[in-house]
């Protein structure tokens, strides 16, 4: 976006990566839903489009932002005029440094879990988001305990109901074939030959996009093809290692069957998990996906940054830090300004992609001397994605987020096929979750943005014989 508006200005793209991370494929569903593919591409692709473009290939070191300089670990220094901050996030992992605890937010993480999973006979899964849905959904033929904090999973993207409705997926012997993925992978040249390092959660990789886990053989070393079983309401404890196990003289747990009383397990395994509610489970590796903390580490250290209490780089509604001419977007920064009443901030993909595009305009308005006004995709939290092979889409207070005991909640489900719920408060909807193929996102999108009173409709709103789009066409 900035090197269309100034193709005479010199623009420097620093990134400790070899790839790019490119959107392809892109697709406006409807007035505030996107879909698109994320796409690893060589730099120089960037490069040879836009001319003006330069990629500098290091890690930076430091900001010094009363001389408007950015040192890089390759020892240089470069001036900017105005500087845009998109570092990301890294993995939150429940224990740093334990060698049996995986992070999993990038795409070489996800390789390292793979090539570790090709041995594995049962994994320990941590963590209630997007990552660990997909992931439980993937691996096949290994054992996976799963512990989550809430009474359901997904909780990040849904409630009770919505699990309730996936679950029979997750335990279903025979998979439909997943769609083709056209995501392609560039590899840094040589990185075949070379074992690839275990990105650790300093040395951090690209996010990874929402069909990460495609073209990843996920397989353990069982012949069944699934079996999960999921521990609620818990969190870890304590990670032991073998020797510390055999020394507490404690018993861990087999894998539970359904029929039989629990028993104790007569294997020794690597690495044992201690859960809050006193059950010990072995296990070969453990992989945290508990969520991302905003990358800000190589900018705070004598830059007086104004940052939100998730850690981010505060930004006002023209993503401006609170220092001059640096702006931040994406995962790094927190929105700090007075939020429509159905738009919250999220760390997915979506959203890095309007806030970049958003603070491209915001910086050329600044240069220009123009003003702005905050971008359309601020208006409305929408969101489309995958899960156990069925469309999601999630709309404004999905899961009445801040809307405290003021609302109801409007449910339409048929087994195997939809789920549809909307959350109301005094006659207007505030919020929904459409999973399956429902095609109600654009008729809800718009009850959403433009408020309308629905008093009148009551249950008929989700009456599946009365067809809603022609109502409020």
């Amino acid at each position: 976006k900035l090197a269309m508006e100034f193709p005479s200005e010199d623009i420097f793209l620093m990134t400790a990566s070899p790839v790019i991370k490119a959107i392809t494929n892109f697709k406006q569903v409807s007035k505030t839903l996107e879909e698109f593919d994320v796409e690893e591409q060589p730099s120089s692709l960037l490069e040879e489009r836009y001319p003006n473009i330069k990629v500098i290939q290091s890690r930076v070191k430091r900001l010094k932002s009363d001389e408007r300089k950015i040192f890089t670990e390759d020892g240089k220094e470069y001036i900017y005029e105005k500087l845009c901050l998109c570092a990301g996030a890294k993995p939150k992992l429940i224990f740093e440094g334990n060698p049996y605890v995986l992070g999993i937010r990038d795409t070489d993480s996800a390789q390292a879990f793979q090539k570790n999973l090709a041995q594995a006979e049962r994994i320990v899964v941590v963590g209630n988001g997007g990552i660990a849905l997909e992931l439980v959904y993937e691996i096949q033929g290994c054992e996976v305990i799963w512990a989550i904090k809430d009474k359901a999973i997904g909780n990040t993207f849904f409630d009770a109901g919505a699990a309730e409705f996936l679950i029979p997926k997750l335990t279903a012997e025979k998979r439909e074939t997943p769609i083709e993925c056209k995501r392609t992978k560039y590899t840094i040249e040589g990185s075949e030959e070379k074992e690839r390092t275990i990105a650790t959660s300093d040395n951090l990789g690209s996010a990874l996009g929402p069909d990460w886990h495609e073209g990843l053989h996920l397989k353990g070393t069982k012949e069944f093809s699934h079996k999960v079983h999921i521990e609620i309401l818990c969190e870890v404890k304590k990670i032991h290692s073998q020797q510390e196990f055999v020394q507490l003289q404690r018993t861990s747990m087999t894998f539970p069957k359904e029929e039989k009383k629990v028993e104790a397990d007569e294997v020794l395994w690597p690495v044992y998990v201690e859960l809050t509610n006193g059950k010990i489970y072995g296990c070969d590796f453990i992989v945290s996906a508990t969520g991302v903390v905003p990358n800000v580490q190589p900018f705070l250290d004598g830059n007086n940054f104004a940052v939100g209490e998730d850690g981010g780089l505060k930004v006002d509604k023209h993503m401006h830090t609170s220092l001059p001419d640096i702006y931040a977007a994406g995962d790094i920064c927190t929105a700090s300004w007075e939020p429509s009443p159905v738009w919250h901030q999220m760390r997915l993909w979506t959203q890095a992609r309007q806030m970049g595009w958003y603070a491209a305009k915001c910086m050329a308005a600044d240069t220009l001397g123009e003003s702005i006004d905050l971008d359309f995709s601020f208006e409305l939290f929408a969101h489309v994605t995958k899960f156990f092979n069925y469309k999601v889409v999630v709309l404004g207070k999905y899961n009445a987020q801040g809307l405290g005991l003021d609302h109801e909640l409007m449910l339409r489900c048929t087994k195997g096929q939809e789920y549809v719920k909307v959350v109301m408060q005094n006659g207007r909807m505030m919020g929904a979750v459409l999973i399956g193929e429902t095609d109600l996102e654009e008729t809800f999108e718009n009850l959403i943005l433009n408020q309308m009173d629905l008093s009148a409709y009551g249950e008929d709103l989700l009456n599946p014989d009365i067809d809603i789009e022609d109502y409020f066409d």
